[in-house]
This record gives C-alpha cells, structure tokens and sequence, in this order.
C-alpha cells in the first residue's frame, strides 16, 4: 500500500511552513487587490532551491534531446520525482489554488509543451527561463466560439508565406495570459487547401510579449482563482518565423504534432487537478471539523448533531477517495507509466465534482459565516467550481471515458 514516506512527510511539513508564512498573509492582496501571484512562487522557487533543481533537469532534458539524434535513453522506475511535485501543490491548494493554476501552467503547460517538443535551440531560448519561473508563460488553446471544441473548432489560423507564418485570430481564458513574457499558441493551418476546416493540420507557436500584432488584455474579472490572472490573447497579421514553430521547421512527420501536443498536456493537466482537489478537500475537512467542535447550538456543539457528523463522514470518504487517485499516480510515475487520456479523464472528473461538493458542504456546515469572506471555506468554494471547468468540463471528461470504454 503506498502511503506518504519520511522523507515526504519533511517536505510536506516544510511547505506548510513556508505557506503558512509567505502565503497566507498575502492572500487578501492577490485576492482582493489585483497583486499577481508571481513573486511568491519565485520566491518559494528559491527558498527550496526548485529553481537549482529546475537547471539540472533542464540540462539533462537537453542532453537527452541532443542524444535523441542516436538513441533515447531508457526510462526506468523507481522515480520519486511525482510525488516532490504533487506535495507542493497539494499544500499550497489547501489556501490559495490560484497560485499553483499560475505556476502549473507557466512550468507545466507552456514550458513542458516546449521541453517535450521544442528543438534544443528553442528550449534553450525559451524552455529554461520558464522552467525556473524567471520568466512567466502561457498555453494558449482555448478560443471564444470553441471551448470544449478546443481542436476542431478552433478558428486562429497560421497562413503560411515563404518561410514566416502569418496569425489571426484570439485565445481566451488564458492563465496568466495579461502577463505571460512567453505564449505557447495553437492554431489551424490555412495553407489554401479545400480540407475541411475542423480536421486541418493544427501547429504550434511560441510568441513572445510584446511582438507586433499581439496583444494581451487587462485580467478578467471572475468568480473565483482570482489568485490566478486570466485574460485574452488577439493576433492580427502577427509574423512569426519558422524559428518560432514548435519542433522546428515542418515536415510529414510532423503532421500531428500539434494535436498530439495538445493532448499530451490534458493528460498532465487533468492529473493534476486530483492534487490541487486533495488539497481543498483536506483544508476544508480541517477547518470544518474545527467549526464543528466549537460551535454551540441549543447547549451543545454541533459536532454532537447527527447531520454534522454526515458531513464530516462524506467529507472524509472524499478525501480517502481522492488521496487514492493521487497515491495511485504516483505509483504510476515511479513506474515510468503515464495515465491514458481516459484515465487521466476519469480522475479528473471524480476529484474535481468531489473537491466541489467538498467545498461547497463547508459552507453549508459553517452557515451564514461560511459565506462570509473572513472564513476561508467561502474562498475554497469559489475558486474549487473551476476544478469542473478548466482542463476540459465534467461534461467532456465523461465522452472521454465513454469513448474509451465503448472502443
């Protein structure tokens, strides 16, 4: 049975602190005031030398894309490198998951989309800054008229002229996006061709801020993840060199790279939001269970009330049921395994619906003080709601499975 090591439970403790310290008192700010989350996370990058660690995975990565000319190395088991990445997440999701949606995304999405398939130039130009979050990123794939119709519906186009690529088109609810320094961006091929619009070709480009023809909004302004800037990309006759497609000049083989690309990183997302969910859940357990026992009602404190007691006993059925899928993963990673598009669907679905009732229940037990700010689970509410609809809704994780299980 895999469970929490010695060696996890230190880190799990350090991160506690350094959350507890660094970033529970300026939640109100990057909450309420608009402070973007960035520094924080630098900050966090450097007190646990991730940024160090980040280097020497960046060098290694580059070696073996280098070396990838004349063989790949073979992956072997035994990683422990999953579980130092979820523990983090799970922390800093128990106070303020906008921050770890921000550092994901910029590290994850847009730095990992250009490790996994960038030239060894472009991951040298662009790759490490990111992966050390000295710089910001965005993935940009998500478009007013598509949504969950990300890929086929996708209408930002790359026209091709003589060795540039010439965009058009908009991206929305893009994390990070108002103040991303690097964008990973996804758009059709228009090549002229007589193709049906929904299966063309999609490529994948990286842009830098502040190039001619790109602008980036102001934040949006949400219900909840207000710790996590989103905003609006728009391209007009934005010309990009063939040094700025991902992988590099195309060829046959490159074909599907594009969606290929867009569908390794909602594997990767939607496993992820398992950590963040255990992390609300388990903040929301704690804090609930807290309310219960000093709350008095009609002589007694309402943990004595058999509808309390439900509660909590849902809550930690939760709990148990979401830290499996995360034990689960790991595991999984320490094998050298990747989760399918289904499973990694299925995970998702399950944990995000859970965080939300979760959360949701706290506010119902904590009464007319649980939707008062001043008490966290009214945060932890709001900002849980996005877990089923970011990274692809509940209603797209269900045709996932679906498909997967009736193929």
């Amino acid at each position: 049975m895999y469970q929490w090591s010695d060696e996890h439970l230190a880190i799990q403790e350090a991160m506690r602190s350094f959350v507890d310290n660094e970033v529970v008192p300026h939640i109100d700010a990057i909450e309420h005031e608009g402070v973007p989350p960035y520094e924080i996370i630098r900050k966090m990058y450097r007190t646990f030398g991730m940024d160090e660690m980040a280097r020497e995975s960046f060098k290694r990565a580059l070696d073996r894309k280098i070396a990838g000319e004349t063989g790949k190395p073979e992956r072997r088991g035994g990683d422990n490198s999953a579980a130092m990445t979820l523990i983090p997440i799970i922390e800093l999701c128990r106070h303020c998951p906008g921050i770890v949606t921000s550092m994901g995304v910029s590290t994850g999405l847009a730095g990992g989309t250009i490790m996994k398939g960038g030239t060894p130039e472009q991951m040298e130009r662009w790759g490490l800054d990111l992966m050390t979050m000295d710089k910001i990123g965005a993935w940009a794939i998500t478009e007013p008229d598509s949504g969950s119709d990300a890929l086929g519906g996708m209408r930002t186009t790359a026209r091709p002229d003589g060795d540039e690529y010439i965009l058009n088109g908009s991206k929305t609810y893009i994390t990070n996006g108002p103040y991303a320094d690097t964008m990973v961006v996804y758009a059709k091929l228009d090549d002229g061709s007589e193709d049906d619009p929904r299966k063309r070709e999609v490529l994948t480009f990286i842009l830098d801020a502040g190039m001619e023809g790109l602008v980036q909004s102001a934040p949006m302004r949400k219900m909840g993840l207000k710790s996590s800037p989103t905003g609006e990309l728009f391209f007009s006759d934005l010309r990009v060199g063939v040094d700025r497609l991902l992988g590099g000049k195309k060829d046959k083989s490159q074909k599907a790279a594009g969606r290929e690309s867009a569908k390794e990183n909602f594997v990767t997302e939607r496993a992820g939001v398992a950590a963040m969910s255990l992390g609300v859940i388990e903040e929301c357990l704690k804090l609930s269970i807290e309310y219960a026992k000093s709350r008095v009602l009609w002589g007694k404190p309402i943990a004595q009330h058999q509808l309390i007691q439900l509660k909590l006993a849902k809550m930690e059925v939760a709990r148990l049921n979401v830290q499996n899928l995360v034990f689960r993963h790991i595991e999984m990673s320490s094998l050298g395994m990747s989760p399918s598009l289904a499973e990694a669907s299925a995970m998702k679905l399950y944990s995000a619906q859970a965080a939300s009732e979760v959360a949701m229940e706290a506010v119902q037990l904590f009464g007319g003080n649980g939707y008062i700010a001043e008490y966290r689970v009214e945060q932890l509410a709001r900002d849980a709601k996005v877990f089923q609809i970011y990274a692809g809704t509940d209603e797209i994780q269900i045709t996932h499975i679906a498909r997967d299980l009736l193929a």
